[in-house]
């Protein structure tokens, strides 16, 4: 099992009595490089910065809560990769954490070949370093974790309410084509949209499983922004007829409840992409955040720019995400519809995606014989290498093969690219089950 160094409150020796100082830096490694680990600790410590080490743990106290109170508690998370971190579910998930929340900082030992996206993010070197305080490396990393500390927002005194972060919640887009069965159009547009605002590293975005608890409630704004500590929620609707889609949005200050912006658009639905970037475009706008180059581009990439493909690709999403888990039929839906998404378009990576999900699944759960879903995974992964899921049908393929090691390694790649998916995390809790991890599962 992987550790990590935490922050946590440790004694400061003052004359003839001692102090609780408040850790600002959290140290994420594997546990086989506790001696590296060791070392950045004690030069962070000679320098006065406040780390804690595992050993003192609280005894009473779950190790995973521990972890995760101090993760979001630091104001700097270094992270140490080497081979068995970059392999490490636990270390990729707080680097995550730490890249999400603009405090991430890399060093790497042994020429360490960094996961994705964590490769494109600047690691300082320190192979060869053992602990010298003026190595250029170290230096580096110390000016880091100083610059962080510096910019990091004062905690709240005793008593003081902390103001909300720069967080959105995206409600359920409520269907108003007078046709249930446009229900797949509405809520596809509410999930792209969670997706492309997901992209700017700024904006906490609340997760498309939490957001759709409240489809078809009647809510109140401000109880929703308090409860999932998000500071403003966008909702809206669809109607779609014909080869027109009217759809129209509604940003709220989560405390006040009151409408910051509101827009309508009226359009053929062969400009439905170009509107869901304007819409999450908008958004950001609103909430006065400036797009980075490559936020702006991630969020411009589709899958697809054939509108008959992607409608059939919508479809598809929805029978996976509202069919009848344990049909076989629900499968074989999903299957024919993608089919024919990518015979229009065979250039689309998420339609081969959750085909291929679709096909593991009756291939092991069902014993179907014919496409076992690895063709497809594979196809989607040439396509677009960034794909998670094609990482979870990999996984199964290698668990059901007894490559243990290997199927975790999928899984956990999967997870450093996606781990907010749905179907990503449930092929993490099924390999760990099925290798009796079951905390981890």
């Amino acid at each position: 099992m992987e550790w990590a160094l935490a922050p946590a409150r440790r004694p400061v020796d003052r004359g003839a009595r001692t102090e609780l100082r408040l850790a600002d830096i959290f140290i994420s490694y594997a546990r086989s490089s506790s001696a590296e680990a060791k070392a950045v600790c004690d030069a962070l410590r000679a320098e006065d910065h406040a780390v804690w080490w595992d050993d003192d743990l609280p005894p009473h106290r779950s190790y995973s809560e521990v972890i995760a109170e101090r993760l979001n508690e630091a104001k700097v998370v270094i992270v140490i990769w080497t081979g068995d971190a970059a392999r490490s579910q636990w270390v990729r998930s707080e680097a995550n954490r730490g890249r999400s929340r603009d405090k991430l900082v890399q060093v790497s030992f042994g020429n360490a070949e960094l996961p994705m996206p964590f490769d494109q993010i600047q690691c300082v070197d320190l192979s060869g370093w053992t602990g010298e305080a003026d190595h250029a490396g170290w230096r580096k990393v110390v000016a880091s974790v100083t610059e962080l500390k510096a910019g990091s927002a004062p905690r709240p005194a005793s008593g003081e309410r902390a103001a909300p972060k720069l967080g959105i919640c995206v409600l359920p887009f409520v269907n108003m084509s007078g046709d249930p069965e446009q229900e797949y159009f509405s809520d596809g547009i509410s999930e792209d949209i969670i997706t492309d605002l997901s992209k700017v590293q700024a904006l906490s975005v609340t997760a498309r499983n939490t957001a759709f608890t409240f489809k078809g409630r009647s809510v109140d704004v401000p109880q929703i922004a308090t409860q999932l500590g998000v500071s403003h929620v966008l909702e809206g609707s669809v109607r779609k007829a014909g080869g027109r889609v009217r759809i129209t949005a509604q940003l709220i200050d989560g405390r006040a409840g009151d409408h910051l912006w509101a827009e309508r658009w009226d359009r053929d639905l062969t400009d439905i992409f170009e509107l869901q970037d304007e819409i999450s475009q908008a958004v950001v706008k609103a909430v006065k955040l400036r797009l980075l180059p490559e936020e702006k581009k991630a969020i411009e990439k589709r899958g697809t720019n054939n509108p008959a493909a992607y409608d059939l690709y919508l479809m598809a999403r929805q029978q996976y995400f509202t069919g009848n888990h344990g049909d076989e039929r629900r499968e074989e839906a999903i299957i024919r519809l993608t089919r024919r998404a990518t015979e229009l378009d065979p250039a689309y990576a998420q339609a081969w995606s959750l085909m291929a999900i679709a096909q593991t699944s009756l291939f092991f759960r069902y014993g179907r014989a014919g496409d076992n879903g690895l063709a497809a995974a594979e196809k989607a992964l040439e396509l677009d290498p960034d794909l998670a899921e094609p990482h979870t049908v990999r996984g199964r393929h290698l668990r059901e093969q007894g490559k243990d090691e290997e199927a975790r390694a999928e899984v956990d790649v999967a997870l450093s690219l996606d781990p907010d998916s749905f179907e990503v995390n449930l092929s993490a809790g099924y390999v760990n089950f099925r290798q009796h991890r079951f905390e981890d599962a």
